[in-house]
């Protein structure tokens, strides 16, 4: 188990930000950063970051806390999975309490941490064949030296060989205590039932290993380097519980922070496209490995960037079945453009061919939007020939019904009819059509009934339990904020948090939720121990409910106009806390005395013979919210 102590440095050190940068494209927003949700499709920001507070809240799927609950969320990662990331990414040692660990709970890792675990020690293995064995160095090495690649690049993306030994891999990870069932499931070896030793699955191969966004290896691809064998020439993972080829892009880990920065993702086909492209200083690039684009795929490029430039070597076959992931790009509202290559030049040839310059210049100077780019490949073979100009047409004008911008469908609509000299109306018509056949090939979307209801439940949520969680929510804004109240002639100096819980303790009041139960009991805690910082004193605890609330909370959904400039004044929330705060109370105990006198009017039902004393206390009651309400100046 990590210590109290390394989660306390880790959240020391963490910079929210930061992490959210590597998968989010940030904008500043005032105080705070905003970018589209990575959870949710949506077109409008809604995805806010707070720096000052170290919490993100994503209003458009209601998620939101801290760094760590952000990983476990994107990631899948579990808790400690999470602490683990973070440790690593800020250079922090780990302490682990291994007495508070039995020996039960140490071999019961879960599944999938034991897969990401028998990857890092493949990857290890790989690599160490590669530099550190004299196979690896005549065959792998040379082969990568043969392709122009040098130490650097190597290193960067983890490159390694497998021996032509058969099992290799297999002996030693079984020494290391991974059993046969373990490197089944991973798809790092195969048990026929004539070889119990097994066979590595990617026995005489180069190794490119596969990684996520955040850069753990997930599997991997590996080329065979003999002609003479009648065998695919690139071989990958087999999907795993950890590896989905469809939610994955070679080199996004690599390349993320790049694709960002340029505000543009070069998209290619293969490994070595990726490699050669970064070689040359050109970082901002992902493959799709070869696979038909997904939109798995498509949404990892579109956490960082709407700007995608589609890199084919030439090939026609390849260009036209492209044609499916232009339209999968412009659906989820990618800005798209395309360039091929001069023949016999694919990416990997053209970044070793010529300088970095100039192959940013030429891809600049020679992508086209895909209008003209389809245009071009289909009147190749339509020529004059009216019936396929038709088709050339009607194919151009499917893509542009996948647009999801009205406007920008018109601005494409008068392009087309420009290049192609066809009247705009004839061109409406036929998006219209297109627009309807998509419509009828569309998913059922679920009804909207269970929003509605979804609503009606969130709006009648009871008061009591509304103004004790506006309460809880005062002493997570304000915290220890000193406020000042009148009793009688004497002017009280507290705390919000003492105002609040003080209010909580008088006549044995139980919270109505067990979630605000939790946060006020941290809270008492915390401030005893003057702890307690506005909502940072949460932030290390390993509850993530918690979390989000806080993030709820400190978060709002819209940031106040600057009124100022138009001589127009409002007083914030925080310039009147102290009137906030006793408002509040006030209603809530207004609200808890109408409770108490509903549950004695039940009482008098259930149990006739003692209303007489039911009664008495109901009149005290009574007189007792005449007395509020006169405070809060009700009009009875």
């Amino acid at each position: 188990m990590i210590t109290k102590n390394t989660i306390d440095k880790i959240f020391s050190a963490v910079r929210v930000e930061e992490v959210v940068g590597e998968y989010v494209q940030l904008k500043r927003a005032g105080g705070n950063y905003k970018g589209l949700s990575p959870f949710h499709d949506e077109k409008t920001p809604s995805f806010v970051v707070s720096p000052s507070k170290q919490i993100w809240k994503d209003f458009s799927s209601g998620k939101g806390g801290t760094a760590v609950s952000f990983l476990m969320e994107i990631e899948n990662f579990t808790y400690p999975e999470a602490l683990r990331y973070l440790a690593k990414k800020y250079g922090i040692e780990i302490e682990e309490d291994i007495q508070q660990v039995s020996e039960t709970e140490r071999e019961s890792r879960n599944q999938r941490e034991l897969l990401y675990k028998i990857h890092e020690v493949a990857n290890h293995f790989f690599q160490e064949q590669l530099y550190q064995t004299e196979e690896g160095q005549n065959i792998g090495l040379s082969y990568f030296r043969e392709r122009r690649l040098n130490d650097e690049v190597l290193k960067k993306f983890q490159l390694g060989y497998s021996p032509e030994l058969r099992n290799a891999f297999t002996q030693i990870a079984q020494e290391k205590g991974y059993d046969r069932d373990l490197l089944e499931k991973s798809g790092l070896s195969i048990f026929p039932e004539n070889i119990p030793s097994g066979i590595d699955r990617f026995r005489e191969r180069v190794i490119f290993p596969i990684l996520s966004f955040s850069g753990r290896v997930l599997g991997f691809g590996a080329r065979i380097l003999k002609n003479n064998i009648k065998t695919a020439k690139y071989l990958n993972s087999p999907e795993t519980e950890i590896y989905h080829k469809s939610h994955v892009l070679y080199g996004i880990a690599q390349s993320k922070q790049s694709i960002s920065r340029e505000n543009h993702c070069l998209l290619v086909e293969g490994y070595m496209d990726v490699i050669s492209l970064h070689q040359s200083g050109i970082e901002n690039v992902v493959a799709s490995s070869g696979t038909a684009l997904t939109k798995e795929q498509i949404k990892l490029i579109k956490r960082l960037t709407p700007n995608v430039t589609i890199l084919f070597d030439g090939d026609a076959a390849g260009i036209k079945a492209s044609f499916r992931s232009i339209d999968l790009l412009l659906e989820e509202g990618m800005n798209i453009k395309v360039m091929l290559f001069p023949d016999g030049h694919d990416p990997d040839s053209f970044a070793k061919a010529f300088p970095k310059e100039y192959v940013k210049k030429y891809i600049a100077e020679h992508a086209v939007d895909f209008i003209h780019f389809k245009i071009e490949v289909l009147q190749k073979d339509a020529g004059e020939d009216p019936f396929k100009r038709a088709e050339l047409i009607k194919e151009v004008v499917k893509s542009i019904a996948f647009v999801p911008n009205h406007l920008q469908q018109e601005i494409f609509i008068q392009q087309v009819s420009k290049l192609l000299s066809v009247s705009e109306q004839n061109l409406f018509n036929e998006l219209q059509n297109q627009k309807n056949h998509l419509q009828q090939h569309e998913k059922t979307k679920p009804p909207q009934l269970k929003k509605i209801e979804t609503a009606q439940l969130e709006t009648s949520i009871p008061p009591l339990l509304f103004l004790e969680e506006k309460l809880v929510e005062l002493m997570l804004k304000y915290g220890d904020r000193e406020m000042f109240r009148k009793k009688e002639d004497k002017v009280i100096k507290s705390s919000v948090i003492q105002e609040i819980l003080n209010h909580f303790e008088e006549d044995s009041y139980e919270i109505q939720s067990p979630l605000h139960q939790k946060i006020i009991n941290e809270i008492q805690k915390g401030f005893a121990e003057s702890a307690f910082r506005s909502g940072q004193f949460f932030f290390s605890l390993m509850d993530e409910e918690v979390s989000q609330k806080v993030a709820d909370v400190l978060i709002e959904p819209h940031q106040v106009s600057d009124w100022n400039k138009f001589n127009i004044y409002f007083s914030t929330e925080e310039e009147v806390v102290d009137k906030l705060v006793q408002d509040i109370i006030l209603r809530h105990k207004r609200e808890y005395i109408l409770k108490i006198i509903k549950d004695l009017q039940l009482k008098i039902q259930q149990d006739p013979g003692n209303d007489v004393q039911y009664y008495a206390t109901i009149l005290k009651l009574s007189k007792l919210k005449i007395e509020l309400d006169r405070v809060l100046y009700r009009i009875l």
